[in-house]
């Protein structure tokens, strides 16, 4: 029981690695959480510090979720990864390094998925990107990952996860509050708004951290 617990903590604190905020810090002198959508993860890396710069951090953010679900069963501990994974994505939204003020569990969830469930993984992220295809808006492609596992859990006769499930669902929705409310108001951009470009910022230095 006490490595359980030791384990939870851990992952905790790897999902707490602010990858977004480490990049923009180190490398732009900025802070992400000021910019853009104001949202220290791969989305809004891409709207404001560009492509390679997301790719780097949506790496760096499922590794985190892929690490912390593997914990339990490198140290073999007859449990369910799938908790520490979350745990991870936890710390990924509220990091202890980062005041508290995190990203919104997309990436490291996915990492997560694909070290504790891979036929969820499959279902919540198809999900995601249709919906996003759909609506052009990202943040409920990002609400459809919670409610595609929980539909699917209801559904399966192989896991009993649905408390789990409906919990993070409404963890996504308490997350992508601010997204809901500019949707209502009518000025939450779509994915495709050429007014994002307008976001970016060069790397400091006149370029000389270019990647």
């Amino acid at each position: 029981m006490q490595m359980f617990w030791l384990l939870l903590l851990a992952s905790y604190i790897i999902g707490s690695i602010p990858t977004a905020l480490i990049v923009g810090k180190l490398f732009f002198e900025v802070d992400i959480r000021e910019l853009g959508s104001k949202n220290p993860g791969a989305t809004n890396t891409l709207r404001v510090l560009g492509k390679k710069w997301a790719v780097f951090v949506l790496l760096i953010d499922l590794a985190k979720g892929s690490l912390a679900a593997y914990l339990p069963i490198y140290f073999q501990l007859d449990t369910e990864p799938l908790y520490f994974g979350l745990m991870g994505v936890v710390g990924h939204c509220f990091p202890i390094f980062a005041g508290f003020r995190g990203g919104k569990a997309i990436a490291t969830t996915a990492g997560a998925l694909l070290i504790a469930n891979l036929p969820l993984l499959a279902i919540a992220y198809v999900s995601f990107f249709l919906v996003i295809f759909l609506t052009k808006y990202v943040f409920i492609g990002s609400i459809s990952v919670g409610l595609s596992m929980l539909v699917y859990t209801l559904i399966s006769p192989q896991l009993d996860l649905e408390l789990i499930f409906l919990l993070f669902s409404l963890f996504l929705l308490y997350l992508h509050r601010s997204n809901i409310r500019n949707f209502i108001l009518g000025i939450e951009p779509k994915i495709n708004d050429k007014n994002l470009i307008n976001d970016r910022i060069p790397p400091k230095n006149g370029g000389g951290y270019k990647m």
